[in-house]
């Protein structure tokens, strides 16, 4: 099992910082992740969001290559159905050079209203969008001189210079949590990202066996939130106020787009107190001492299927002295126990 973290960097005005100085703080944070080795920096994306979550995921990796040296670095996911192919492929061509073939790229359709509604991008076109999206850049990366005539996105004699440093590109991995999307990342060819929800991989497994391709060749990433301290009492007093803003975020925004079964189920606290004990944060989270944290994640373990586990542990407006602390904690207490796993 590989480790990796995740980062949105989101900067609510509760607990704002200025943002050179909150970005720097996550960027040292990163630096010290690849001294503990972890394997993995993951970077998200959302647009228009009143805690600034990060709308420039390419861009962030460019700058988390320019300060590291062995860590990858991957979206999850890049919000294809936003963005001209041409230029996406461009800028994930820029990330591999810089981080010297350390690039992974994820992608994903999007589900927000909200930012549908401002890129005047119709919600109903977003999966062709997203598997046009794919065609053209893998196109871009393995041919010269290339003509494309898609429903959306139309290019002429095109030759994509320079190339990127793994070849034929960079590994495809696709953001899925429905059936249609599971199925998708399958047929594309593309290792599954996956969050909180039902577990999507023996669905994926199942259709890579149909199309005749072997499981093994693929990885499947699991995203959860962790945080470990040194007592539990001090785990929830740091954090518990942090997942209430997370999860006031998604539970407007997945509820507004219903996507899987479940999504519009209001969450079953309505106060940060109310998380811990919770059946939620028993199913979803992993809060606690470093102890404690292993045998949730030793539970995990044998519940889903994961070659790569990724830590949401700076949640929106944490202290990150804090959050670097959590990463210090699990990657020497806990990590070490399933890195054969």
């Amino acid at each position: 099992m590989r480790f990796g973290l995740m980062y949105d960097f989101r900067n609510p005005r509760r607990w704002y910082m200025e943002p050179p100085r909150f970005y720097r703080a996550m960027l040292d944070q990163m630096v010290a992740a690849e001294q503990l080795g972890f394997d993995n920096v993951w970077l998200t994306e959302h647009h228009f969001t009143d805690d600034a979550y990060n709308p420039a995921s390419l861009s962030m990796a460019a700058a988390v290559a320019a300060v590291t040296e062995r860590i990858r670095i991957g979206t999850f996911v890049l919000l294809l159905p936003f963005l001209h192919p041409v230029r996406a492929a461009e800028d994930v061509t820029l990330a591999d050079i810089l981080s010297n073939g350390r690039f992974d790229l994820g992608v994903g359709q999007g589900y927000t209203h909200e930012e549908f509604n401002a890129f005047c991008v119709d919600r109903r076109e977003r999966a062709p969008r997203l598997v046009e999206g794919i065609e053209l850049m893998r196109r871009l990366f393995t041919e010269q001189n290339v003509t494309f005539e898609g429903r959306f996105t139309e290019v002429r004699d095109m030759t994509l210079s320079p190339r990127p440093v793994q070849q034929p590109h960079p590994p495809l991995w696709i953001g899925a949590r429905g059936p249609k999307a599971i199925r998708r990342a399958a047929e594309l060819g593309a290792h599954l990202m996956t969050t909180l929800g039902p577990d999507p991989a023996p669905l994926y497994l199942e259709t890579l066996r149909e199309l005749g391709r072997d499981p093994a060749a693929f990885r499947i990433a699991q995203l959860r939130m962790v945080y470990c301290a040194e007592s539990e009492d001090q785990a929830w007093d740091d954090v518990a106020e942090h997942l209430f803003h997370v999860f006031g975020y998604y539970e407007r925004v997945l509820g507004e787009a219903a996507d899987v079964d479940g999504d519009d189920q209001p969450l079953p606290f309505r106060t940060p107190g109310e998380i811990r004990g919770s059946a939620f944060a028993e199913a979803a989270l992993m809060i606690g001492t470093p102890d404690q944290v292993g045998e949730k994640l030793s539970r995990f373990r044998d519940e889903f299927a994961c070659t790569d586990f990724i830590l949401s542990s700076h949640f929106a407006g944490l202290d990150p002295a804090r959050s670097g602390r959590s990463n210090e904690l699990f990657a020497r207490h806990v990590m070490p126990a399933f890195r054969d796993a």
